[in-house]
């Protein structure tokens, strides 16, 4: 910025006023009034840990080869890869309904007092197990998402559609 001296007729320009002094503090200084307590922070939620394995108990129950009923088992959460891996099975590939049994026995980590659940085990269950085994896995792995809550755009009726597939391991 340029300065430039003040033309002759022209008004001059009132000086700033000077800053006033900074009193120095006191010795004792009387004390802040005290003020009303800040509101106290909301608690924060508490993250609920995963949760990745789910018991369930069958309806009838398996019956292994000695005559033993196992009804209480627990069902892992599934991953990409299990649902994946069933469909490079031969079984799968001729039949798609046996994708179901297959994965079934991937999640299922335990039933009753067996060493080891696996796809024989499964198709071999009755068919009211098998069914109640499907809808669970449903449940565990969408955790409720698959309903939407829609309108009728003709009657403005409210109501829920099924989002996800009819079989197991289907999106």
């Amino acid at each position: 910025m340029r300065r430039t001296a003040a033309r002759a007729g022209a008004h001059p320009v009132a000086p700033a006023p000077a800053p006033e002094p900074v009193a120095a503090p006191e010795q004792n200084p009387a004390p802040a009034p005290a003020a009303a307590p800040a509101p106290a922070p909301a608690p924060a939620p508490v993250a609920q840990p995963l949760r990745t394995e789910f018991p369930f108990e069958l309806p009838r129950g398996y019956v292994d080869d000695s005559g033993t009923v196992h009804k209480d088992g627990v069902m892992r959460l599934a991953t990409a890869r299990d649902e994946l891996i069933p469909l490079r099975d031969v079984r799968v590939q001729e039949n798609p309904a046996y994708l179901s049994v297959v994965l079934l026995g991937r999640v299922i980590t335990r039933l009753g007092t067996l060493a080891m659940v696996h796809d024989g085990i499964v198709e071999n269950m009755f068919a009211s197990d098998l069914a109640f085994l499907q809808d669970f896995y449903r449940q565990v792995n969408a955790e409720g998402h698959t309903r939407a809550a829609v309108e009728c755009p003709h009657c403005s009726e409210p109501f829920e559609v099924e989002l996800g597939g009819s079989r197991l391991g289907e999106s």
